[in-house]
């Protein structure tokens, strides 16, 4: 048998944060901030995590971790683990994607079901030949019933995640379409199977950033949609923080 215990492993420090069992990761810094001014629960901590920063909003009883920008399946890695370490036990994460399905558009909310492995990081947290990570199914429910809360409609299904945004060639869009994936991104997978691994719930939110479902780039970054998607989007995570931490 191998042996695949790490040489190297996340270090909780002798002044860790005080981050509560739930954690948000925004990978954009907009969303970070903008979840920030949403939010009327305190921050009673700040502080840099690598290239992101984590702030710890407490109030009551209540408490939640809110981190990022991050960009890639083995940075989100590194910002899952460093955030077990701190005995955070659930994730929820909030992204932006690329619409590869013909029935989804910029400005739509996607939760996704399970994440299709096209990145390199996941092989290290599961067997090399595994193509699919899962999240927890609670709290994929619960993200959903959040998001109806906030009167945000959205997709449910198959996501595709790769580590080239720059490579996202027709032929590989029209095999992941065949496959029945709704969008593209750059995370999400791997912050499934690491935190699969080190045994915690996991779930996912994302916005429809873009589309390329007939192999031309068509941004949406801009449109009214988009922006309100993002913002129906971030109160439903504050909520699932709120609700969870």
């Amino acid at each position: 048998m191998p042996d695949r215990r790490a040489i190297v492993n996340p270090v909780k420090g002798k002044n860790p944060p005080k981050t509560g069992p739930m954690a948000i990761i925004a990978a954009t810094e907009s969303d970070r901030r903008l979840m920030t001014r949403l939010t009327d629960t305190p921050v009673v901590e700040r502080r840099k995590l690598y290239m992101s920063t984590i702030q710890v909003h407490a109030e009551d009883q209540r408490r939640f971790t809110l981190a990022g920008p991050l960009v890639g399946a083995p940075y989100a890695a590194m910002i899952v683990e460093s955030l077990r370490s701190w005995g955070v036990e659930k994730i929820l994460f909030v992204g932006w994607c690329g619409a590869i399905s013909h029935r989804v558009k910029a400005g739509d909310i996607i939760v996704p079901d399970s994440a299709m492995v096209d990145e390199g990081t996941s092989g290290h947290y599961c067997d090399p030949s595994c193509r699919v990570a899962l999240p927890a199914r609670l709290m994929v429910h619960q993200t959903r019933l959040a998001l109806q809360h906030h009167g945000a409609s959205f997709h449910k299904g198959p996501i595709w995640t790769t580590d080239a945004i720059f490579r996202e060639t027709v032929e590989k869009v029209k095999s992941f379409q065949a496959k029945g994936a709704l969008a593209v991104e750059m995370e999400l997978s791997a912050v499934f199977t690491v935190a699969g691994f080190r045994e915690m719930e996991v779930a996912g939110i994302l916005i429809v950033s873009d589309e390329i479902s007939d192999y031309q780039w068509r941004p949406g970054f801009k449109t009214p949609t988009f922006k309100t998607a993002r913002e129906k989007a971030c109160r439903a995570a504050l909520t699932m923080g709120r609700g969870l931490g």
